[in-house]
């Protein structure tokens, strides 16, 4: 099973931080999970505009293709003016809102305040529920008090929630996995449809 970890900005290092301590966590509980990290500081990202998928550039349609290919998500973000950055929101732009159905999704927020954390529920839970994704119960929600001087977690509640995160990733996929079968031709319309897309492309030598 996948896991696509995304680091959601393209500026700041405090979320890298908390999506590779959950990375970690996981990492740690299960050799079964295969781990591709998405970290937005290292790609050129374009606008999602509407153009075809091969117009896009190498970088976006790299980002596109690990969306699809995931088959669950930790998706981290800091919280910019009560609200996920744009270069987060335009990582789900995207993709076709079909791409995300009936998958899990982890959160992992980072902010100046306290009362960030509810741009989680605010903004985040609506555009998992608008994709019919699945979301953990919990959420993480890192504050900048919450790591030292050189941006390491150093706050002990924290790491738990992380850890505790991590758990009910896996937990929760391991639950859908145990009522899916590896017959492509029954697999979930959605999964199927993915993989069609992708394969369409490669024949045509795109991305």
């Amino acid at each position: 099973m996948k896991l696509l970890a995304i680091s959601g900005t393209i500026v700041g290092a405090k979320t890298a931080v908390v999506v590779n301590t959950v990375v970690e966590k996981l990492r740690g509980k299960s050799s079964d999970v295969d781990i591709d990290l998405l970290d937005l500081r290292e790609y050129d990202m374009q606008f999602s505009d509407g153009r075809p998928f091969e117009k896009y550039n190498k970088d976006t349609q790299e980002i596109i293709t690990k969306v699809l290919e995931a088959d669950f998500y930790l998706i981290g973000t800091p919280v910019f003016n009560g609200s996920i950055p744009a270069p987060l929101k335009n990582v789900f732009d995207l993709v076709p809102p079909s791409a995300l159905r009936n998958k899990i999704m982890g959160f992992a927020a980072n902010g100046g305040t306290y009362q960030h954390y509810l741009m989680v529920e605010n903004q985040l839970k609506p555009i998992a529920g608008y994709l019919r994704a699945y979301t953990t119960p919990s959420y993480v929600y890192a504050h900048t008090s919450h790591f030292n001087q050189n941006n390491e977690i150093v706050d002990e509640d924290l790491l738990g929630r992380i850890d505790h995160l991590a758990e009910e990733l896996l937990l929760m996929q391991n639950a859908i996995n145990a009522g899916k079968v590896d017959d492509y031709n029954n697999l979930p319309s959605v999964a199927k449809n993915n993989r069609i897309y992708l394969s369409e492309r490669k024949e045509a030598n795109i991305g």
